[in-house]
């Protein structure tokens, strides 16, 4: 598949309600590992985004790059990169480079909801 410069506002929408359904369970099993696994899940959906609309700041759409990629790649331990220009300070989640990732359900929230925020500032297609 080519990237991808902008996401339905269904897409958008069947994200929403399916981290919502996530949440829940990570509610009732309060397990950093299924935190993760949310996290991954919601960066799949929109895994095709260009970095030209994504952008190369500090945003929560980068951040959660940042996160799934040190997920997969890093064993869980985030770790920035050369493409994003990551300042923890503009960040969701906070973490530093070494942390390792264990986010709970108000951290995947926190970060599940900005990102989707910002999702619609940059990618919603207009059409």
């Amino acid at each position: 598949m080519l990237g991808r410069k902008t996401f339905t506002r269904d897409e958008i929408d069947q994200a929403r309600k399916a981290v919502a359904t996530q949440l829940a369970a990570l509610r009732v099993h309060d397990d950093p590992e299924l935190g993760n696994v949310v996290l991954l899940a919601l960066d799949r959906r929109f895994v095709h985004r260009v970095r030209p609309v994504s952008g190369k700041d500090t945003n929560p759409v980068t951040e959660l790059e940042l996160v799934a990629e040190s997920l997969v790649e890093h064993e869980g331990v985030f770790t920035t990169n050369k493409a994003i220009k990551y300042v923890v300070d503009r960040s969701v989640l906070g973490l530093r480079d070494g942390d390792r990732i264990a986010p709970d359900a108000d951290a995947v929230e926190r970060l599940a909801d900005a990102f989707l925020a910002e999702l619609e500032v940059r990618f919603l297609d207009a059409g």
